[in-house]
């Protein structure tokens, strides 16, 4: 932990030597979920709820999932940009340094301007939080804080998956915009909303409803069923990164260099 805090700051200090250029990108990442919140606003304004939801509902569950897919921009950017690694040979240098390749590329690339994006989030949880009447308790709170960080394990874990795959296409696959962007959107609703394939879907193999639209059932009450279950529901985020790693690890034994 004390390397990867010292690639933080490195590349902190390296973006923030154009504080201009910094502060410009940060602040047109926050306007880039605005007129998508917007247009959610918009269709509360024009239908009033959506399968029983209400709008400050829906926004609680819009502000968890963009904030999780903010933060996994922010610190897990050395996978999702991994392509370029692999294409000019410098894969090849952190195989010979003696540390893990996964704290090596996850130390590689950071995108400190999501900070505009995390903000929005922040806004919008801020107003669902303080206009829903959610009977808070520190179970409540625990389950709150976990639907995010095993959201970001989720997003975490794709960008691993794709990373793997540049083992053998060298380029990166625009397939995993459909897996992070399209989650995302997808996940910014409640689950309840979509046909049947989807929520197997996103339930199972890909467990967004997990971290998200079912222990959202238990903060808001609505869930039927043992508290303790929808409280951990979200660890399903930490075990979908489980295989992801484990995949990633076969991917770096297969590895045959560019040649760059």
């Amino acid at each position: 932990m004390k390397l990867y805090f010292k690639y933080l700051s490195i590349l902190f200090k390296s973006q923030l030597q154009y504080r201009a250029s910094f502060w410009l990108l940060s602040f047109g990442q926050f306007f880039v979920p605005v007129t998508v919140f917007a247009g959610l606003y918009f269709m509360f304004e024009r239908f009033g709820e959506l399968q029983g939801w209400t709008f400050f509902e829906v926004a609680l569950c819009f502000g968890i999932i963009h904030m999780a897919f903010s933060l996994s921009e922010c610190f897990a950017r050395g996978f999702d940009a991994f392509s370029g690694l692999v294409r000019r040979g410098e894969f090849d240098r952190l195989l010979v340094r003696p540390r893990s390749t996964v704290l090596q590329v996850l130390g590689s690339q950071f995108e400190f301007t999501r900070v505009g994006r995390m903000l929005q989030s922040a806004i919008v949880l801020g107003w669902a939080l303080y206009k829903l009447p959610v009977d808070w308790n520190a179970a409540k709170v625990t389950t709150f804080i976990l639907m995010i960080v095993c959201g970001v394990c989720i997003f975490a874990g794709i960008y691993i998956l794709m990373a793997t795959m540049c083992f053998w296409t060298i380029q990166g696959l625009e397939i995993a915009n459909i897996l992070t962007d399209g989650g995302r959107e997808m996940a910014q609703y409640p689950l309840n909303i979509y046909e049947r394939w989807v929520k197997v879907l996103f339930t199972y193999i890909i467990p967004f409803g997990c971290v998200n639209y079912l222990p959202l059932l238990y903060i808001l009450g609505k869930q039927n069923g043992n508290d303790w279950f929808y409280m951990l529901l979200p660890l399903a985020g930490v075990l979908f990164l489980v295989p992801c790693l484990a995949v990633w690890h076969i991917g770096v034994r297969h590895y045959r260099s560019t040649g760059s």
